[in-house]
């Protein structure tokens, strides 16, 4: 049985890991109220924006921009991961990290070569570990500090790729922000941009009921020029901002219920103080007993 001054430095310490993990749960709470309130008024205007591109790019022909064009033989893949730069918050990371290992495992046995867009240092040092993807770019340490500079960069990277040739689709992966307890994994095709169906484009925020004409001006296919490009912009940065507040929710989870650890381990600690305690004293008054006892006799 472990000594009282033994057991007791063991509640000191998880006193103070107990204390550690309140200020972290304040922390990201704090955090997330800004982070949700960010993707939360953002999301109609992406939702609103792929409607009015899925409504030009029905007008146009397939090879009226560049990024509308599917190549006919895909050799290489670009996969854009976004997952934070700092870790307890669960298995957050190692979920998204988990789906984008599924994606390139799918496409390396098709025999297409991978290449990697990484944002957050989680993912990237994750994906350099891979054996035989490519490294494209990666942006450690900046998801505390979003803007949308910082998106237009990640998406002109895929832009790029993709009308140089050099890359012939792009998948982002990254966390939904559905409610405080549910931060899925989520992986959307970039490019080539496809035209959902009716319903799906319904879903994506257009108005529903009967369709309507639109009048274009300047011309469709320049129109399309400036507004697909932006659109890959927008998508990236909607991707940053969900996985954002993914993360201050997934780490208000995961030091709430490190501090609930610590609170039944305080408690079987001081369970166990109270019987070392009750053991020594037995032992002593047995002693006490026992020398009596002796005495007499």
């Amino acid at each position: 049985m472990p000594s009282l001054k033994d057991v007791k430095m063991k509640i000191a310490g998880v006193g103070k890991t107990q204390q550690i993990t309140k200020a972290m749960n304040m922390v990201a709470s704090a955090k997330l109220r800004g982070a949700q309130s960010r993707i939360e008024r953002f999301r109609p205007f992406a939702a609103k924006y792929k409607a009015v591109l899925t409504e030009l790019a029905g007008k146009v022909e397939g090879d009226a921009h560049p990024l509308l064009k599917v190549h006919k033989e895909r050799k290489t893949c670009a996969v854009l991961v976004i997952t934070s730069d700092r870790g307890l918050c669960g298995s957050f990371n190692a979920s998204i990290i988990d789906m984008a290992s599924r994606i390139i495992r799918e496409k390396q046995s098709q025999g297409i070569r991978v290449k990697a867009i990484c944002v957050g240092r989680k993912g990237r040092d994750a994906l350099r570990r891979m054996p035989d993807v490519e490294m494209l770019d990666s942006y450690g340490d900046r998801m505390g500090s979003l803007d949308f500079a910082l998106a237009s960069s990640v998406a002109q990277t895929v832009i790029h790729g993709y009308e140089t040739g050099e890359v012939d689709e792009a998948y982002m992966v990254y966390g939904e922000f559905v409610s405080m307890g549910h931060q899925p994994p989520r992986t959307i095709q970039l490019l080539p941009f496809e035209k959902p169906q009716a319903e799906e484009a319904d879903a994506t925020g257009a108005p529903e009921g009967p369709h309507c004409e639109y009048l274009y001006e300047p011309a469709e296919e320049e129109l399309l020029g400036v507004i697909l490009p932006q659109y890959l912009k927008v998508q990236t940065y909607r991707g940053m901002l969900d996985t954002s507040a993914s993360e201050h929710a997934a780490r208000m989870a995961a030091m709430d219920n490190a501090t609930r650890n610590c609170t039944d381990l305080i408690n079987s600690l001081t369970l166990l103080f109270n019987k070392t305690r009750q053991a020594s004293i037995t032992s002593e008054l047995i002693d006490i007993v026992g020398g009596a006892e002796a005495q007499n006799g």
